[in-house]
């Protein structure tokens, strides 16, 4: 075997789907339905939505063409997106220029309110969805994917509308000397797994290494300046990869929301997590400390957000999950409010919400709207507790479905990484109930 089949036969992707036979398959179905119906999650799309989107992915290249007027044209910058391998849309592309004392960081975030907007009814639905559930190898979509997998999916080569968040970043501080925020087209040049961003950013002759090398930069010292200043950072040994998009969202995400309260004044869907009491942060803690071969820094109790960075730093690997989990039982749900007060403590932001993923979210959907038109819905309120509310649905039904996959003798990261196959020879399978 040649090291590169046997590097691929150790991933998720080389060792192939997980098989079960057709009648665990059925028991997975009738669980979804039970729990769709629980939570009353949609599965089918309505005709109508469906028909909708169909006419949405018609002649739009000519319609990209006739937008160029009204738009500022990017298609000349250097962009890229960086998704998971099974990613089935790409919302958000990325583009860095340095300059003498600053950085230029766009983000690029697909443009799909110019397709749904209030008087459509991939709207009403969107509103009725309100994110995008994912459970193991099944997702209900928020969105019909004929529309999210095509139009609005910002994928290499193709001409494609765009709402854009240009940056202009200090290079001591990454403070914002600058945003703007408008309507654009753009061509991704490419898309990129986030195992291919690895490799560009360790190959100096690859293409994109340069780009890929700068924004990894600027993301690491946004990573670390966020960690010295309070936010918690519950997952601290991520990949360079997923640094990048991680940080280059929350940077732009925080842009907008800022844009929004202090230079509009405007209401909007803001994300505001409130933060636990002194005692139950000191439960957590003492749960933390417990822990075997777990050590808090003793100049670090202050302040328990750093104090469980400056804990996770040293943990060994194998308490990682019990630090999280002590953490995660004493948090408050975030919400989304039309009014950011309290901030968000996890994130250490005074003001904070979504803008990134209007694919997959019905917040930034609506903040994209509410950016374009400086015009709120008059029933955001209703539609802030909407989205709190599903949103804590999707993460209960999928807490569910996990454990049942659990009891019936599936592994559910291993269902989720590798996808499901259906055999028809029992044998083959390699679960039956």
């Amino acid at each position: 075997m040649s090291d590169n089949a046997q590097a691929e036969a150790g991933t998720a992707e080389g060792q192939g789907p997980v098989t079960i036979d057709e009648e665990l398959a059925r028991h997975l179905e009738n669980k979804r339905e039970e729990l769709f119906e629980k939570f009353e999650i949609r599965d089918a799309f309505p005709p109508e939505v469906i028909e909708e989107a169909e006419a949405r992915t018609e002649g739009v290249q000519q319609e990209i063409q006739d937008e160029l007027d009204e738009r500022r044209d990017l298609r000349d910058l250097t962009t890229w997106t960086t998704d998971p391998i099974d990613a089935q849309d790409f919302d958000d592309a990325i583009s860095i220029r340095e300059n003498e004392d600053t950085y230029t960081l766009w983000v690029h975030i697909a443009d799909v309110t110019h397709y749904v907007h209030p008087d459509s009814a991939m709207w009403d639905e969107a509103v009725e969805r309100a994110n995008t559930v994912y459970l193991p190898a099944y997702t209900m979509h928020m969105l019909p994917p004929t529309l999210a997998e095509t139009v609005c999916s910002l994928v290499p080569n193709e001409d494609r509308l765009a709402h854009t968040v240009e940056m202009e970043l200090d290079k001591e501080n990454l403070g914002y000397e600058e945003i703007d925020i408008y309507k654009s087209v753009i061509e991704s040049d490419e898309r990129l797994t986030y195992g291919e961003a690895e490799q560009r950013l360790d190959d100096p002759d690859a293409a994109l290494h340069e780009e890929n090398q700068m924004v990894f930069e600027v993301a690491d010292q946004m990573h670390e300046q966020r960690k010295e200043d309070g936010s918690l950072v519950l997952n601290p040994r991520r990949d360079r990869a997923h640094t990048i998009i991680e940080e280059c969202m929350l940077k732009a995400n925080k842009a907008v929301t800022h844009e929004l309260m202090w230079n509009r004044g405007v209401e909007a869907m803001y994300r505001v997590h409130p933060q636990p009491t002194p005692d139950e942060w000191d439960k957590a803690l003492v749960e933390i400390q417990d822990l075997d071969g777990v050590s808090i820094p003793g100049g670090s109790w202050d302040d328990p957000r750093k104090a469980v960075n400056a804990t996770l730093e040293n943990a060994p690997a194998r308490q990682l999950d019990s630090i999280q989990w002590a953490v995660m039982k004493v948090m408050p749900r975030a919400k989304y409010m039309s009014d950011p007060f309290g901030g968000h403590h996890a994130l250490n932001f005074d003001i904070y919400g979504h803008f990134t993923s209007p694919i997959r979210r019905l917040s930034d959907l609506i903040n994209h709207w509410i950016v374009y038109t400086n015009d709120v819905p008059e029933d955001l309120q209703a539609l802030c507790k909407r989205a709190s509310d599903k949103q804590k649905d999707a993460e209960t039904c999928e807490r569910e479905y996990k454990k049942f996959l659990s009891e019936v003798g599936l592994d559910a990261n291993a269902v989720n990484n590798r996808g499901l196959e259906v055999v028809d020879d029992e044998d083959d399978a390699e679960h039956t109930v």
